[in-house]
Protein backbone atom coordinates (compact mmCIF):
# COMPACT_ATOMS: atom_id res chain seq x y z
CA UNK A 1 0.00 0.00 0.00
CA UNK A 2 1.41 3.39 -0.96
CA UNK A 3 1.45 6.43 1.11
CA UNK A 4 -1.69 7.99 -0.45
CA UNK A 5 -3.61 4.75 -0.02
CA UNK A 6 -2.18 4.23 3.93
CA UNK A 7 -3.54 8.09 4.21
CA UNK A 8 -6.89 8.13 2.59
CA UNK A 9 -7.76 5.15 4.51
CA UNK A 10 -7.23 6.78 7.56
CA UNK A 11 -9.06 9.96 6.13
CA UNK A 12 -12.40 7.71 5.49
CA UNK A 13 -11.93 6.68 9.12
CA UNK A 14 -11.69 10.90 10.30
CA UNK A 15 -14.89 11.30 8.59
CA UNK A 16 -17.07 8.52 9.72
CA UNK A 17 -16.14 9.20 13.19
CA UNK A 18 -16.84 13.05 12.64
CA UNK A 19 -20.07 12.20 11.36
CA UNK A 20 -20.59 9.76 14.47
CA UNK A 21 -19.54 12.71 17.11
CA UNK A 22 -21.30 15.03 15.62
CA UNK A 23 -24.67 13.30 16.01
CA UNK A 24 -24.27 12.42 19.70
CA UNK A 25 -26.31 14.29 22.16
CA UNK A 26 -25.81 15.47 25.75
CA UNK A 27 -23.71 14.09 28.19
CA UNK A 28 -24.46 10.78 26.61
CA UNK A 29 -21.71 7.86 26.66
CA UNK A 30 -21.83 7.24 23.20
CA UNK A 31 -20.58 11.09 22.84
CA UNK A 32 -18.17 10.35 25.33
CA UNK A 33 -16.71 7.04 23.60
CA UNK A 34 -17.11 8.63 19.80
CA UNK A 35 -15.15 11.65 21.29
CA UNK A 36 -11.95 10.00 22.47
CA UNK A 37 -11.88 7.10 19.23
CA UNK A 38 -11.88 10.62 17.29
CA UNK A 39 -9.58 12.34 19.27
CA UNK A 40 -6.91 9.76 19.79
CA UNK A 41 -7.27 9.05 15.71
CA UNK A 42 -6.54 12.75 15.13
CA UNK A 43 -3.62 12.70 17.05
CA UNK A 44 -2.24 9.47 16.33
CA UNK A 45 -2.85 10.64 12.32
CA UNK A 46 -1.29 13.94 12.49
CA UNK A 47 1.80 12.69 14.30
CA UNK A 48 2.49 9.98 12.11
CA UNK A 49 1.99 11.77 8.64
CA UNK A 50 3.92 14.82 10.08
CA UNK A 51 7.09 12.14 10.81
CA UNK A 52 6.83 9.98 7.64
CA UNK A 53 5.39 12.22 4.73
CA UNK A 54 5.54 15.91 5.66
CA UNK A 55 9.16 14.94 7.17
CA UNK A 56 10.42 14.45 3.66
CA UNK A 57 8.38 16.78 1.87
CA UNK A 58 9.26 19.67 3.65
CA UNK A 59 12.76 19.63 2.44
CA UNK A 60 11.30 20.05 -1.36
CA UNK A 61 11.60 23.36 -2.31
CA UNK A 62 7.85 22.17 -4.22
CA UNK A 63 6.42 21.41 -1.44
CA UNK A 64 7.94 23.09 1.45
CA UNK A 65 4.62 25.83 2.03
CA UNK A 66 2.27 22.95 1.38
CA UNK A 67 3.64 20.80 4.26
CA UNK A 68 4.40 23.75 6.63
CA UNK A 69 0.33 24.74 5.67
CA UNK A 70 -0.75 21.07 6.83
CA UNK A 71 1.48 21.01 9.76
CA UNK A 72 -0.47 24.35 10.84
CA UNK A 73 -3.31 22.85 10.11
CA UNK A 74 -3.06 20.04 12.43
CA UNK A 75 -1.84 23.04 15.24
CA UNK A 76 -5.49 23.79 14.82
CA UNK A 77 -7.03 20.92 15.21
CA UNK A 78 -5.21 20.36 18.23
CA UNK A 79 -6.33 23.97 19.66
CA UNK A 80 -10.14 23.07 19.04
CA UNK A 81 -9.33 19.47 20.35
CA UNK A 82 -8.23 21.02 23.35
CA UNK A 83 -10.74 23.65 23.34
CA UNK A 84 -13.34 20.85 23.59
CA UNK A 85 -11.95 18.89 26.17
CA UNK A 86 -12.32 22.29 28.18
CA UNK A 87 -15.99 22.30 27.53
CA UNK A 88 -18.52 20.18 29.26
CA UNK A 89 -20.24 17.11 27.42
CA UNK A 90 -23.66 18.09 27.82
CA UNK A 91 -23.21 21.89 27.01
CA UNK A 92 -24.13 22.92 23.50
CA UNK A 93 -21.10 24.57 22.90
CA UNK A 94 -19.89 21.44 22.92
CA UNK A 95 -21.35 20.55 20.11
CA UNK A 96 -20.34 23.93 18.71
CA UNK A 97 -16.94 22.95 18.91
CA UNK A 98 -16.87 19.56 17.86
CA UNK A 99 -18.28 20.45 14.52
CA UNK A 100 -15.95 23.18 14.03
CA UNK A 101 -13.01 20.55 14.69
CA UNK A 102 -15.07 18.09 12.26
CA UNK A 103 -15.37 21.19 9.33
CA UNK A 104 -11.22 21.54 9.82
CA UNK A 105 -10.67 18.31 9.14
CA UNK A 106 -12.84 18.12 6.45
CA UNK A 107 -11.51 21.05 4.56
CA UNK A 108 -7.84 19.56 5.87
CA UNK A 109 -8.32 16.12 4.05
CA UNK A 110 -9.78 17.98 1.22
CA UNK A 111 -6.47 19.54 0.75
CA UNK A 112 -4.46 16.80 0.83
CA UNK A 113 -6.53 14.21 -1.19
CA UNK A 114 -6.96 16.95 -3.96
CA UNK A 115 -3.97 18.98 -4.39
CA UNK A 116 -1.03 18.03 -1.83
CA UNK A 117 -1.21 14.51 -3.14
CA UNK A 118 -1.06 15.36 -6.77
CA UNK A 119 1.95 17.48 -6.16
CA UNK A 120 3.73 14.85 -3.56
CA UNK A 121 2.99 12.05 -6.44
CA UNK A 122 5.17 14.12 -8.34
CA UNK A 123 7.96 14.08 -5.29
CA UNK A 124 8.22 10.80 -4.75
CA UNK A 125 9.52 8.03 -6.70
CA UNK A 126 7.35 4.69 -6.73
CA UNK A 127 9.42 3.12 -4.64
CA UNK A 128 9.42 5.90 -2.10
CA UNK A 129 5.62 6.22 -1.77
CA UNK A 130 5.65 2.35 -0.96
CA UNK A 131 8.25 2.98 1.57
CA UNK A 132 6.94 5.62 2.86
CA UNK A 133 3.23 3.97 3.45
CA UNK A 134 5.01 1.13 5.07
CA UNK A 135 6.70 3.36 7.30
CA UNK A 136 3.40 5.20 7.99
CA UNK A 137 1.39 2.24 9.30
CA UNK A 138 3.94 1.36 11.30
CA UNK A 139 3.99 4.28 12.88
CA UNK A 140 0.01 4.37 13.24
CA UNK A 141 0.15 0.91 14.67
CA UNK A 142 2.71 1.57 17.58
CA UNK A 143 0.43 4.36 18.34
CA UNK A 144 -3.40 2.58 17.64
Amino acid sequence: MNIFEAIRKDHDKQRELCKLVTSTSGDSKGRKEMWEKLKHELQVHADAEERTFYSPLIQNDMMQDHARHGIAEHHEMDELIEKIDETDLDSPAWLVHAKQLCEKVEHHLEDEEHTFFQLAGKVFTEEQKVSIGEEYLRVMKEKR
